[in-house]
């Protein structure tokens, strides 16, 4: 469980998974580009710039999961006629997107 949510996630296509991994494995290769830069004391304003850059890509990976959330668990929930709980956990992160 993270952040209070449930750890029950389908991910409805493979695709949807295998693009959400490659993001991720590039935000993990991005930081560690960044452990490189300062244990080579690279200027600090240039790493600043490569921490933005992460920031920006896994704010793309977030943004990814809360429109696969909304266009399938709330959908679906919609569906079953009890939307209230997926979009009470859809608003909460957007809420800690937005603060972030």
């Amino acid at each position: 469980m993270v952040g209070g949510m449930s750890a029950g996630v389908s991910y409805s296509h493979s695709d949807d998974k295998d693009a959400l991994l490659a993001r991720l494995r590039r935000v993990e290769g991005q930081v560690r580009g960044l452990q490189r830069m300062v244990e080579q004391d690279t200027y600090c304003i240039d790493v600043l710039t490569q921490i933005s850059a992460a920031t920006r890509a896994l704010q793309a990976v977030a943004i990814g999961l809360l429109e696969g959330h909304l266009a399938h668990c709330v959908v679906d929930a919609a569906r079953d006629g009890d939307p209230e709980q997926k979009i009470k956990e859809a608003t909460d992160a957007i809420s800690r997107l937005v603060r972030s």
